[in-house]
């Protein structure tokens, strides 16, 4: 699961008001690169919750070089930024471990990189 997965997703748990952002308990991570584009990344930052995508690359070792909050208009132009942005982004992946609901404690496994977000009836 990427980061940018992560950044977007919330839990649907009865109770759950919120559900974001979800926590995450990871047991293997791997790298993967991908092609950089700076276009897309720019037009994603508007779209990001930046605080948790810093607090989770944090939690994760990967926060080097990100900035802590982002400029006004949204955009970068500096190309080592984006760079360290699309990595975080889209090269870093949570291959093994889970995530929880901030407000229920439900508990939804990552397996070979895919959350399993799946309720049962009553949940």
């Amino acid at each position: 699961m990427k980061l940018l997965t992560h950044n977007m997703m919330r839990s649907h748990c009865k109770g759950a008001v919120n559900g974001f952002p979800l926590k995450l308990n990871f047991s293997q991570v791997n790298i993967k690169e991908i092609e950089f584009n700076p276009d897309f990344i720019n037009r994603m930052l508007s779209r990001l919750e930046w605080s948790v995508l810093v607090d989770t690359a944090t939690q994760l070792g990967v926060n080097e070089g990100l900035p802590e909050m982002l400029p006004e208009n949204q955009e970068i132009d500096d190309e080592e930024t984006l760079k360290k942005i699309h990595h975080v982004l889209l090269e870093v992946e949570v291959v093994e471990g889970e995530l929880e609901c901030p407000e229920t404690g439900k508990k939804f496994p990552i397996s070979k990189g895919i959350p399993d977000m799946r309720l049962n009836e009553d949940e």
